[in-house]
């Protein structure tokens, strides 16, 4: 890679890191993708970036799909160098964007997977347990079914942002956008449980405030928490895969199943797009649809 390519992707980086304030995962998923472009650059002899043509860019869109990467890969892909052109041309070290005008593949239609409230119930009795570690468990699984947050927002959450009188948490989301969330008295409950019998234990020698802690008192990670998640689920003996996000994606479709309103749901699960909350009322239809099938004498 020349020092000038090298040069303008760190420029990049950078502008991802301080003023767009980008998690270490996005922009290094930004960095991957534009330095597989670059090794495409160099399988065609192309040697600096305005040397690229829109013919160059639907050849590397061409090679994307003969590779048969999922569409939404390959429009992230396209997404990434679109905006790293963007912004070189925001910052005059080039004068035009060749993928200006290529067309993303559409992206495939897939529902969000969740849990029917049956389910939930099975999942919080696999919880239950007198043990330090079931107590983290217990208030690990209900926070995280009781507010919809990321798992990095869960692994992030901080003593002092739990506000047990209020129940309500302060949430720093993508970004490092932040926002109140409300739990409810089976949450507050099992948090406080956890908070006050628990956690003081499993933190032995260690200084930090992260509110989840594993067993050896660290600051519980996101892999940790998904590792705690599917043990759940085991005991459950339950079928099916179990993630933070499918808890995510039932806490919205359990709230819209039950009447609340659209804008509410954006705000509680941190969505800058309506369009990103909308895809719930999808399910909530399908759900409509299955239950009249299944009662109606004439369906």
């Amino acid at each position: 890679m020349s020092n000038t390519l090298s040069e303008q992707l760190q420029s990049f980086i950078e502008y991802l890191q301080i003023e767009k304030q980008y998690s270490t995962y996005t922009f290094e998923q930004y960095r991957h993708d534009i330095e597989e472009f670059y090794v495409f650059m160099k399988e065609q002899g192309l040697h600096s970036l305005k040397d690229v043509e829109y013919s160059d860019a639907r050849l590397f869109l061409t090679v994307l799909h003969e590779r048969k990467l999922m569409r939404a890969s390959i429009s992230k892909k396209i997404s990434s160098l679109r905006s790293f052109y963007r912004f070189l041309n925001r910052e005059e070290m080039l004068e035009t964007n060749p993928f200006s005008f290529v067309n993303l593949p559409k992206k495939e239609k897939r529902l969000p997977r969740f849990f029917y409230e049956e389910e939930i119930q099975v999942l919080l009795e696999a919880c239950n347990g007198e043990s330090l570690l079931d107590l983290r468990n217990k208030a690990l699984f209900e926070l995280l079914y009781g507010t919809g947050i990321r798992v990095s927002e869960c692994a992030n959450l901080q003593m002092k942002d739990v506000d047990l009188a209020l129940s309500t948490i302060l949430v720093k989301g993508k970004g490092n956008k932040e926002r109140y969330v409300p739990f409810g008295s089976f949450a507050q409950d099992a948090l406080t449980a956890y908070i006050n019998q628990s956690r003081p234990s499993l933190m032995k020698d260690q200084i930090h405030s992260a509110v989840f802690v594993n067993h050896r008192g660290g600051a519980l990670t996101s892999r940790g928490i998904r590792l705690i998640l599917n043990k759940i689920i085991e005991n459950a003996s339950l079928k099916g895969k179990i993630t933070p996000h499918k808890l995510r994606h039932t806490f919205a479709t359990h709230l819209l199943n039950n009447g609340a309103d659209l804008r509410s749901v954006q705000e509680l699960l941190g969505h800058a797009d309506l369009s990103a909350t909308q895809v719930y009322t999808h399910v909530t239809k399908d759900q409509l649809r299955k239950t009249y099938l299944a009662h109606h004498p004439r369906a």
